[in-house]
Parts: structure tokens; C-alpha cells; sequence
């Protein structure tokens, strides 16, 4: 019996499932999609709710910003029983034709943060869970949503992004930057690369669902870009999703 130094939550809870919002202000909302809601704690960035969904009892537990925070949930969950872990986040598109208020379902993350090579060599891909991301993409086509499917960029520094001219080592990022949108990178978040990583380490089932917040490349391009913070649509995917994962894990085994 212990109580886990970062998220202040008993190792022995034996709960299987995680929704992880970057936002602590997120919880509470995410957490109210389930039944039978109710605090469990909060110690730094780390708020924590529990609910019931079909039946299982499933944890909200907030990462904060970036792959240390969310390498230290994951870890600290894993522990108290968590195997299927599902982010619900920011970000920002990359590619022209995805807007804000779109979903990205994420099969995988460029490892431009620090993280994950703590955990795994450079040349080891990020990626998401087959199962989850599956169950996300037809979560998002059962519930009309639209949606992309693909390679995120997960960073550690959010202005090293949006004004890299300044930094000394802005000819890097900027190059780096144009070739991940060549390649068809889909968008840039903070959290994705730490989450695969550990969860492969840890044999546990990761995916994550990011809603658009803005394309700073259509207002480069001087097309529409309009901003958009209501998440409705990534929290409606992952529940959904997760109920979906819920019901195969439970049902009849060949």
C-alpha cells in the first residue's frame, strides 16, 4: 500500500483505463461525461477525477504541458493499474487543408523533444496503439466528426515554434520545421512522443486525440484561419472511442 509521489493517488486502485487532458481546468469536463463522478486529488499539475464508463471504472488525470509531466503521469498510472491510456489535447495544424475545430487522431509522433530518448534510442518510432487509434477513428465517423489520421510533432518548447527567428539555433527549427510539412506531418503538439514511448516501454496501450486549435500555415499562406478552444469534439471522440474499447476487452475471446 502507497500513495504515488507525483499524483498523490493509491498504487492498488487497479483501475485499467486514463483519459489525459493536458489542462487540469479539463478534468472536471471530460470527467463529467462519465457517470458517477467524483475528485480524487490534485498536486501540482496532476488533477485526478474518476467515473464509470460501460461498466469499468476509468480515470481523468491531467499531464500538464510537455513530455516530462506527462512521462511522470503515465509512469505513476501505470502503477496503480492503468493499461489503456487515451490523450485528449491541443494543436496546431501544419498541413493547409485541416482547420480549426478538426480532429487529428494520431498514429504517431516526431520525436522533436527530449523525453523520449530517456527512454527508448532515437531510431525507435513513437507510435500510438493499432487498437486505440482504430476504435478512435470510428468513434469519430460514428459521432460525424471531422477528422485527420496521422503523424503529429511533438516539441518541448512552444516558442521555439511560433517565433524561432529569435533563437539561436532558429536556421535549425525553421529547416526542420518546412521538411516535417513536406513529409505530411499533420500538426504540433507537446505530449504525444513522451505518452507512445513510455506506453510502448511499459507494454501498455496508448492513442491520442487532438483538437485544432488554429493553422498557422494557412495565415502564412494569407488564407482563413480562424481559432477555435472548444474541445467538445476530441472529448467526444475519446469517449466514445474508449466505450468501444471498453465493450471489445470485455466481450467473448476466440
Amino acid at each position: 500500500m502507497g500513495e504515488l509521489y507525483h499524483i498523490c493517488l493509491d498504487e492498488n486502485l487497479g483501475i485499467k483505463y486514463a483519459i489525459l487532458p493536458g489542462d487540469s481546468d479539463r478534468v472536471e469536463i471530460i470527467a463529467g461525461y462519465l457517470d458517477n463522478p467524483r475528485f480524487m486529488g490534485r498536486k501540482r499539475e496532476y488533477t485526478t477525477y474518476c467515473g464509470e464508463l460501460c461498466g469499468e471504472k476509468v480515470l481523468v488525470t491531467s499531464t500538464g504541458i510537455g513530455g516530462p509531466s506527462t512521462a511522470i503521469a503515465v509512469e505513476e498510472l501505470y502503477k496503480a493499474g492503468v493499461r489503456t491510456f487515451i490523450r485528449v489535447g491541443t494543436c496546431g495544424a501544419m498541413q493547409t487543408d485541416i482547420i480549426a475545430s478538426d480532429i487529428i487522431i494520431a498514429t504517431g509522433a516526431v520525436r522533436a523533444e527530449g523525453t523520449s530518448k530517456e527512454y527508448i534510442p532515437a531510431e525507435y518510432p513513437a507510435v500510438a496503439d493499432f487498437n486505440v487509434t482504430s476504435c478512435l477513428v470510428q468513434a469519430a465517423e460514428n459521432e460525424n466528426i471531422n477528422y485527420h489520421v496521422g503523424v503529429v510533432q511533438s516539441k518541448d518548447s512552444f516558442y521555439g515554434q511560433h517565433s524561432p527567428e529569435r533563437m539561436p539555433v532558429g536556421y535549425r527549427l525553421i529547416e526542420n520545421w518546412k521538411a516535417w510539412i513536406k513529409a505530411g506531418c499533420l500538426a504540433s503538439e507537446m505530449e504525444c512522443a513522451a505518452l507512445f514511448a513510455v506506453s510502448s516501454v511499459l507494454k501498455a496501450a496508448s492513442g491520442a486525440v487532438l483538437s485544432v486549435v488554429w493553422n498557422q500555415e494557412r495565415e502564412a499562406l494569407g488564407l482563413s484561419n480562424p481559432h477555435c478552444h472548444d474541445t467538445h469534439n476530441a472529448i467526444k471522440t475519446a469517449i466514445e472511442g474508449l466505450k468501444l474499447l471498453i465493450n471489445a476487452d470485455s466481450g467473448p475471446k476466440a
